[in-house]
């Protein structure tokens, strides 16, 4: 695996080609030639199953620096975008120039749908991250807990408090099925805090949610007092000036590696090519970090979101052959400790 990701990076960076004398965009971003066909193309088809919110903001500032290349968004929930991804490829139709999924255990099936691609900067990435050489972790991030601090003054400290019962009826949580991002979470509790760890957090009581979006909202009017959220999700609520403090845990903070790829049938592979090399760039990811809250699978991160200490927070990422085979038998046993019927 690692072996095909260097030789993809080489080759890529072989065809890029760039001068000594190359203005610095080109360097990061990809080859003149790259830049020009983009531009020529103007637009591309974004399909993404992360929150549409957060990723207008990613699309205005690559316009910031490639104002003339228009981003058409296609957001849907995971499993719709890869039944829609199934359908039209199975039609000829999939008219996504870049497709972008939070769960990289439906991704990698779809491999074969998906053309040779790697970043200028692909030595930089950690294997960790990757699934496929054609599939990158555009975004990653990173479970943390969020808390009222109008309803809470004895806030947890760690994933353990969140069993103790003073808190009971007063937690929520993403149910299991939601997705890989979900899942990820589930994945790292049983491995890390104990295989009766779901029994403790559901003798609490906590209220179920389908997704991070409505239980970020529910805390925010207080119809929750705390719980674990992606940090990219509630961070943006407590920019807006909402009562919420967070934190992330120091047994470890779960992270979920997106997968990101262009398929064969782009009708835009230049723009769509300029598009992931800017958000793969350091310059991207930067911007992801800092103002969405983001974490990063380069190597050498290049900053870290507000109150992410690396020295007390480890950074678990989840092992991919145990990420695929535990998530049918582990998610059913899930539902029945939680009560959760579909």
């Amino acid at each position: 695996m690692n072996r095909r990701i260097f030789i993809t990076a080489l080759a890529g960076m072989a065809g890029f080609g760039v001068a000594m004398n190359a203005p610095a965009q080109a360097q990061e971003f990809g080859s003149p030639e790259l830049i020009a066909a983009a531009k020529a193309e103007g637009k591309l088809v974004f399909y993404t199953a992360n929150f549409a919110e957060i990723e207008q903001e990613v699309i205005k500032a690559f316009n910031k620096r490639f104002p003339e290349i228009k981003v058409e968004m296609v957001r849907a929930p995971g499993g719709q975008l890869i039944t829609r991804v199934r359908t039209e490829a199975a039609a000829g139709k999939l008219i996504a120039d870049v497709v972008d999924h939070s769960d990289r255990a439906l991704m990698q099936p779809l491999e074969d749908l998906f053309q040779d691609y790697a970043p200028p900067n692909a030595a930089d990435y950690d294997p960790a991250a990757l699934i496929s050489p054609k599939l990158w972790p555009r975004a990653t991030i990173a479970w943390s807990i969020a808390y009222n601090t109008e309803l809470v003054k004895d806030p947890p400290k760690s994933w353990m408090d969140l069993t103790k019962p003073q808190y009971d009826k007063m937690t929520g949580q993403v149910f299991a099925q939601s997705g890989g991002t979900t899942w990820t979470r589930i994945m790292f509790e049983r491995q890390v805090l104990g295989e009766d760890y779901w029994a403790k957090q559901a003798a609490t009581h906590p209220i179920l949610y389908p997704s991070g979006a409505p239980m970020a909202d529910a805390l925010v009017r207080g119809e929750v007092a705390m719980g674990p959220l992606l940090y990219n999700v509630v961070y943006q609520k407590k920019k807006d000036g909402a009562p919420i403090e967070i934190f992330f845990p120091p047994e470890g903070a779960p992270v979920n590696p997106y997968a990101t790829g262009i398929p064969k049938t782009a009708t835009h592979p230049n723009a769509a090519k300029l598009f992931l090399n800017w958000c793969l760039s350091r310059e991207g990811q930067t911007f992801m970090i800092k103002q969405l809250g983001n974490l990063t699978s380069l190597k050498e991160t290049p900053a870290y979101p507000e109150v992410f200490d690396p020295k007390v927070v480890k950074v678990c990422y989840p092992k991919f052959d145990e990420y695929v085979k535990l998530h049918d038998p582990w998610v059913a046993q899930w539902d029945k400790t939680f009560g959760y019927r579909q």
